[in-house]
């Protein structure tokens, strides 16, 4: 019987390199236990494999010895989870301080075994565990659907009856390269790209984190020190095949060209929050559309050339009335036009090809944006992946005509992002910088992939990083048919517009109740609910305004004129009214009185300048 010689194997797993040291007459079980307890592994759920491809399993038996494995000192072995199983303790530091843990990814997601003529699996959907952020309505319909695309029966190629199927004529997974080709559809949907990891029995849904692990006691912090267990990988960027959101949908032509009335008058560039809804998209398979139904402009300073947001004191007011609504915030909108021929309405073709889609300080912004608001997802470790949220640039298109355009950030950016990696050019708007490292932060190297003059693909630092890279075209559209959550005929004006024509006043609340066919009608504005709880006559709380919110969601008329009859909103319609009726009475020799648009003092007609801060008239505001 041959010496027990000893052994220092190299153990290489999702969050590092170990070394373990064993007998190589010791048995292959004894080797899943040595390294149990050298990684502090929370269960046994991994295999081991001697090649990176997995092709040379070491099975856990009590009889067969490692040196009957082929195993030598030093010898590197691979270790990976099973199905999705999470082995290690999850840190926090990759995800916001708001997310929450769950229980389900220690559990391994139950699957069934397909035979040798079976062509595709079914695995049941794991319930999300106790405590688990609420899923999305949309996502929860969409895990009860197949998603099997069906195929008529061939007349030409099928041989069989109507009751049988073959290859010409058997349902495709939604996934199908070959029909998301032939639709056009240049992404596969998130719930594609779920069902299609979960056919190989492997659920692993991890966000990319660019920081340093905490904890480490095996050397000073940084700057001082860092090892390969703290230290966060390299990344590549890869374009991502699939998207949260599949299509943005506004409900009528009518809101956008509200929102563009503010940049037709003034010329300077505009942004605004998208409040709707989510909801399966019938185009795409296991897809997802933002229906957008109203568009709020928040308080901001802008230019013809930059826009800076300022603190929205009604921001909390606005997320009450729209969550009682039934809506929420799913994205964003902002222009980038200049004007070209004003007679014939044309605007500069600045976007495209050869210039850029989204500049880094847009796709950063974008990032920004889609890391505070997460999508839930119960195949994510941290209860969280991804985001719904999504961009709309108003811009000129090649034919110089105001065209919308529709995008995200990939996972990647939005990690970036989040760990503060990525930095705007002032010479490129095209190019991202990547931060060096610092004393204050580690970066990890950040590459992505180009052909070469010889044709082969290779990895290339990303220290000016196309943003290219990062996005992800989002489709839009305006609906066609159906009846809009908010009237398409509102003449109230929107919210945060410092423009005399675009003030919101009692006058032309009573002005609009006027125009509108119904009172039901007038009210299914949201500028209109938010200035009925916001205005400075007798501003209503939630509390009175429920019932009309309920009713404007529910288009219930006679539950407006209800609430129409109501002390609190009888006085603030009568305060409208009378103070509509008094415009008049401030009128002299038949012309009314002007306003400075400085300091809003009522001036005589006759006056070429304000009477209180003597600045000349000036009647284009």
């Amino acid at each position: 019987m041959s010496r027990s010689q000893k052994m220092l194997l190299r153990v290489q797993s999702p969050e590092g390199t170990a070394r373990v040291e064993v007998l190589d007459s010791d048995v292959t079980a004894h080797l899943f236990e040595r390294i149990y307890e050298a990684l502090n592994l929370n269960s046994f759920a991994f295999t081991l494999h001697k090649d990176r491809q997995r092709k040379e399993e070491i099975t856990s038996s009590k009889s067969r010895q490692l040196r009957d494995c082929g195993l030598c000192h030093g010898d590197m072995i691979y270790l990976n989870p099973v199905n999705g199983a999470v082995l290690f303790e999850q840190s926090s530091t990759s995800s916001e301080t708001h997310r929450k843990p769950l229980s389900e990814s220690s559990r391994p997601v139950q699957s069934s075994e397909p035979g040798p003529s079976t062509s595709k699996v079914t695995l049941p959907i794991p319930p999300p565990p106790p405590g688990a952020p609420e899923e999305d309505e949309v996502d929860l319909q969409l895990y009860k659907v197949s998603g099997l695309i069906e195929r008529q029966r061939d007349e030409k190629l099928c041989r069989h009856n109507l009751n049988g199927k073959c290859v010409h004529c058997t349902p495709l997974e939604p996934w199908d390269e070959e029909y998301l080709k032939e639709h056009n559809i240049k992404h596969m949907s998130f719930h594609s790209y779920l069902r299609k990891i979960t056919s190989k029995n492997f659920v692993s849904l991890e966000e990319l984190s660019c920081k340093i692990k905490p904890g480490c006691r095996e050397h000073p912090a940084w700057p001082r020190g860092i090892c390969s267990k703290c230290q966060p990988g390299a990344v590549t960027l890869m374009r991502q095949p699939y998207r949260h959101t599949d299509n943005v949908l506004f409900e009528h032509a009518n809101l956008v060209e509200r929102f563009l009335s503010y940049w037709r008058a003034t010329g300077h560039q505009r942004l605004a929050w998208l409040y709707g809804q989510y909801e399966s998209h019938p185009d795409v398979p296991l897809g997802i559309r933002a229906r957008v139904a109203a568009i709020y402009e928040p308080p901001q300073s802008s230019s013809r050339d930059c826009i800076a947001l300022e603190t929205d004191p009604r921001e909390e007011l606005v997320q009450q009335i729209a969550q009682r609504l039934g809506l929420r915030r799913v994205g964003w909108i902002f222009t980038d036009l200049v004007p070209l021929d004003v007679s014939k309405g044309t605007v500069k073709h600045i976007r495209g090809v050869d210039t850029h889609f989204l500049s880094a300080q847009e796709c950063i912004t974008a990032g920004h944006y889609q890391n505070l608001h997460p999508s839930a997802c119960r195949h994510a470790a941290s209860g969280y992946f991804g985001s719904k949220f999504v961009t709309v640039c108003v811009s000129g298109d090649s034919s110089e005509q105001v065209h919308l355009e529709g995008y995200q950030v990939s996972g990647q950016c939005g990690a970036l992002v989040r760990d503060r990696v990525l930095l705007p050019t002032r010479d490129a708007p095209d190019l991202a910088y990547v931060r060096d490292s610092s004393e204050h932060q580690y970066v990890p190297d950040v590459y992505y992939k180009e052909r070469d003059e010889y044709g082969n693909e290779v990895g290339v630092s990303a220290k000016r990083l196309p943003v290219a890279y990062l996005l992800v075209d989002v489709p839009c559209g305006v609906a066609v048919g159906g009846p809009p959550t908010f009237g398409a005929t509102a003449t109230f004006p929107p919210a945060n517009r410092p423009l005399q024509q675009h003030l919101q006043t009692l006058q032309a609340l009573h002005r609009h109740i006027a125009a509108s066919d119904s009172f039901l009608e007038a009210m299914s504005d949201l500028h209109v609910l938010l200035y009925l709880a916001s205005n400075e006559a007798l501003a209503l709380g939630m509390e009175s305004l429920a019932p009309l919110l309920d009713a404007v969601r529910l288009r219930d008329g006679d539950a407006a004129e209800a609430w129409r009859a109501l002390p609190s909103a009888a006085t603030l319609l009568h305060l409208a009214a009378a103070d509509t009726g008094a415009e008049g009475v401030r009128a002299e020799g038949g012309r009314a009185v002007w306003t400075c648009a400085v300091c809003t003092f009522h001036n005589p007609p006759a006056a070429a300048s304000c009477d209180m801060c003597a600045m000349p008239r000036s009647d284009a505001l």
